[in-house]
């Protein structure tokens, strides 16, 4: 579901746990996540994007290119996981399915605490809060 309120903040964590040794994806296909410069790259496409998040001509998460982006880093980010624990399939169909969760359902609740702050940045900051706890919580699981 974080793919789904951030694109890039899900690769960029799993390609972390995968550096740090917390997933082990070592010959498949999914191994570059852990090389080297892999998670610094991923963070700054995350940090590009908290950033232009916050832009008035940045587009809606639910328009097609977006809505897309979103659902292959989730099911990357799933498919990842689920390699390290022995059924990628699994995972990538959850990541794809959380992603589309995580977009629909977070654009909604962004709306509605944009509506009640009568502007919509505090409802972004809020929700690249929760996208950023939440790939720590994930994290921290599979540590």
């Amino acid at each position: 579901m974080v793919a789904g309120s951030r694109t890039m903040m899900a690769p960029a964590a799993v390609s972390w746990a995968t550096a740090l040794g917390f997933l082990d994806l070592n010959g498949s296909w999914l191994a570059f996540l852990g090389y080297r410069f892999t998670p610094w790259i991923l963070t700054l496409f995350a940090l590009a994007e908290l950033v232009a998040d916050q832009l008035p001509s940045t587009p809606s998460r639910k328009v097609p290119v977006q809505f897309g982006a979103r659902i292959v880093t989730g099911s990357v980010s799933g498919a990842a996981i689920g390699t390290a624990g022995g059924i990628p399939i699994a995972g990538l169909v959850a990541g794809a399915l959380g992603a589309v969760i995580g977009t629909l359902g977070g654009a909604a609740i962004r709306a509605r605490l944009a509506k009640r702050f009568g502007k919509d940045r505090p409802a972004a900051l809020i929700e690249d809060a929760i996208a950023i706890l939440a790939s720590a919580l994930v994290i921290g699981a599979i540590s």
